[in-house]
């Protein structure tokens, strides 16, 4: 069985406002911004060691959002164009930050996704590292253009296909260079749950949800084969969107557990369940003996606080569907899906990876 880290966190974290202005200079003076995200890491590895997590990553703090690793490393993106997309505000006030990038030509790949990475914290992380890569799954849906992305890929899936090659490669090499957590954020999947969503796979991908669902599960299933290795943790995040505290998708995992829990060979889910937009624990049914489950609990995305008696209470109440030995808690998302971050403060920030912390050792010991 993979190894139960029962406090977790997705990812990301808040960039300091020093390096993000130095960021916003366009990265001018590319020594100081190296020397910045150096730094400012060795603080955040400090501080999850301090909370008492047992795993560890770099916060995303290189990353312009949580995919950019793979733009960055593979060409044939226009970063100056976009699929337009909508957003619910809900409670925030700040506008969504831009995420831009079309495939216009033949996807080669001209470095390791996450070389940039990954040495520091081989040298630097007091534990064990998770290393986080967006899902194949995630570009064909966001980076498809009519009119330009057609012309070099006629399909979707041929899209798709040609980054699962890519993802393979690198997922191979990290699983055999000691990174012992590897997660796959996988925000696609809630077009599956939201019928808004689903009838736009239909009219812009020209493909049925269905369908679609189960290509989704093939493609990441081909990249967790490449990086299975005796103990490595395989994981998936799944999330109804994460930008400036704004969502796009909403509804239950009812609609696709029994297929996605059933057919994807990850060790771990990592679930969103940190509001009514989540929906309820009983697809948690559909979680295989043996696999784990992270819940969601404590929002990133609002910076109140959630009560310690209503987490114990929701622990209870998913413990019915998935032993409590398989269970561990989490926030939703990370705290920085794009460099500009939820709108929160660091301190709130700190406050909730406590409180999972904490939440974790009420419920486990």
């Amino acid at each position: 069985m993979a190894a139960q880290y029962r406090a977790d966190h997705v990812g990301s974290l808040l960039r300091p406002p020093e390096l993000l202005e130095a960021r916003r200079e366009g990265g001018k003076d590319a020594q100081r911004v190296h020397e910045l995200e150096d730094r400012y890491i060795a603080r955040v590895l400090a501080k999850q060691k301090e909370l008492g997590f047992e795993i560890f990553t770099d916060g995303e703090l290189r990353r312009r959002n949580f995919m950019s690793d793979f733009t960055d490393a593979v060409e044939g993106f226009d970063m100056g164009d976009a699929v337009a997309r909508s957003w619910d505000a809900s409670e925030a006030k700040a506008p969504v930050s831009s995420v831009t990038g079309i495939v216009s030509a033949k996807l080669r790949q001209a470095r390791p996704l996450t070389g940039h990475e990954l040495p520091y914290l081989k040298a630097h992380s007091p534990g064990a590292i998770k290393m986080t890569l967006p899902s194949a799954t995630q570009f064909p849906a966001i980076s498809y253009k009519k009119g330009v992305s057609d012309k070099v890929y006629d399909t979707h899936s041929a899209l798709l296909w040609d980054i699962v090659a890519i993802m393979k490669t690198d997922l191979a090499k990290l699983a055999g260079e000691g990174v012992k957590y590897i997660q796959i954020d996988a925000p696609r999947y809630s077009y599956f749950m939201d019928e808004k969503w689903r009838q736009w796979i239909r009219q812009e991908m020209k493909v049925e949800p269905d369908a679609l669902l189960d290509e989704s599960i093939r493609a990441d299933n081909a990249c967790f084969h490449a990086a299975r290795r005796p103990g490595v943790t395989l994981a998936i995040h799944l999330c109804r969107g994460n930008n400036r505290s704004h969502w796009y998708a909403e509804g239950g995992y009812d609609a696709i557990a029994d297929k996605l829990f059933g057919a994807m060979e990850a060790d771990r889910f990592l679930l969103e369940y940190d509001d009514e937009r989540s929906g309820t624990f009983e697809p948690l049914r559909f979680v295989p003996r043996g696999k784990s489950v992270v819940l969601g609990l404590i929002s990133s995305k609002r910076k109140e606080l959630e009560k310690p008696e209503v987490l114990a209470r929701r622990i209870e109440e998913a413990s019915r569907f998935v032993p409590p030995e398989n269970l561990a808690v989490s926030p939703q998302c990370g705290f920085a899906s794009t460099m500009e971050g939820n709108l929160l403060t660091e301190d709130d920030q700190w406050a909730k990876l406590r409180l999972v912390v904490e939440t974790a050792k009420r419920a486990w010991g």
